[in-house]
């Protein structure tokens, strides 16, 4: 069977906050880019997958679904590969961007496919397709959406779904940093990568680690709303409104080393680094998760703030959805899964990937077996 052969998508967009971005270019022309490839044959139904700032275009489930005919989009959003100043509010508007590129390409049929970090990304566009109800960004600023910029689709797909970047934080925050400034201090009794902690992980170390966590994040979140507000007071002309900062320290879920949390069919270690020590060194990595970021990105992205929480924007659509759980998976849980379900009860269907890891890197039976289910759904609806 000949590949389909993927076309370049180019979109202009609404610009967004002033100076958002380093090119002059992007700034005065904003726009956004997709690889795209559509079956021959009737244009039944077309699906975009997207992440707010991975680049999808090349991602594993594009020609899969072309071949078993679905048109699908590989689309990025204006923060492809920079996540410091990206805001989520803005993401979704790119999104819409890519469903009215679909439709103006003949398209009635749109479908959202949400993987990994795309899942939460796709629960809040439609949710605020159905009903949009953000006039105003986080930090007080206009927000510029309209009902015209995030036309409705009618499914969502999930897969290896997280639940949402504000999640990630909460969970994988390390608590043992006591000094912000200094990435190498720790206290070692709230050190998960200390052996003297586990694993495995007694109850009490566990309830003192969680609590921990979130006494970091809350006073992270109440610094970034003390720093805006003194930003935002400065009248001189030309005075800052936002900064950017680092957040050390951001792979320590528990999970990661202990196999008996939240079981499923994952190795020990993290989905960028093998075994105890490759999750330790992501977590010190200058190039982790959440590490650098702006007061007004981490509203939107990582505080508990955020807007953008996947189970509570899907309980707030009324469409089809679809999970795909990869059971091996070393960032998504059964809990993961469990929190996608009860959200949208009565009009969600799971089906457990055997083995399947985070990617499906390596496990191209697994890409087949993903697509086939996938494809047959997104022509049933």
């Amino acid at each position: 069977m000949t590949a389909p052969q993927l076309e370049l998508a180019v979109i202009d967009v609404k610009p967004g906050a002033a100076m958002e971005s380093q090119s002059g270019l992007q700034l005065l022309r904003p726009r956004i880019y997709g690889a795209w490839t559509e079956p021959v044959g009737p244009k039944k139904v077309a699906a975009i997958v997207m992440h707010p700032a991975s680049n999808f275009m090349g991602h594993y489930l594009l020609a899969p679904l072309a071949e078993r005919g679905v048109a699908c989009m590989g689309l990025n959003s204006r923060y492809a590969g920079n996540d410091t100043l990206l805001l989520m509010e803005r993401v979704i508007q790119d999104l819409g961007a890519g469903v009215h590129f679909l439709h103006g390409q003949g398209y009635d049929k749109v479908v959202l496919v949400g993987n990994s970090g795309g899942a939460s990304l796709a629960a809040f566009y439609q949710a605020q397709a159905e009903n949009l109800t953000i006039d105003r960004m986080l930090d007080g600023d206009p927000a510029g959406l309209s009902p015209q910029d995030l036309p409705p689709v009618q499914g969502l797909a999930l897969c290896a779904a997280h639940e949402g970047r504000s999640h990630l934080m909460r969970r994988w925050i390390d608590p043992s940093v006591f000094d912000e400034a200094d990435p190498l201090s720790a206290n070692p009794d709230l050190d998960m990568y200390d052996p003297a902690n586990g694993p495995p992980y007694p109850p009490q170390f566990l309830a003192r680690f969680q609590e921990a966590q979130q006494g970091r994040l809350a006073r992270i979140d109440h610094w970034v709303q003390e720093r805006l507000a003194v930003l935002r007071g400065l009248k001189a002309p030309g005075s800052p409104r936002d900064q950017v900062f680092v957040i050390h320290r951001t792979h320590a879920d528990p999970r990661c080393l202990d196999l008996s949390l939240d079981p499923n069919d994952r190795e020990v270690g993290s989905v960028w680094g093998v075994g105890a020590a490759g999750a330790r060194a992501v977590n010190y990595a200058a190039s982790q998760m959440g590490r650098i970021t702006s007061l007004t990105a981490f509203l939107s992205q990582w505080s508990p703030r955020s807007r953008a929480d996947g189970p509570g924007n899907l309980a707030k659509t009324s469409v089809p959805v679809l999970l795909h759980t990869y059971t091996a998976d070393q960032s998504t849980f059964p809990s993961t899964r469990d929190a996608w379900l009860s959200a949208a009860r009565g009009r969600i269907r799971n089906i457990d990937v055997k083995g399947g890891n985070h990617y499906l890197a390596g496990q191209p039976k697994l890409v087949e077996q993903v697509a086939d289910e996938m494809a047959a759904w997104m022509k049933a609806l």
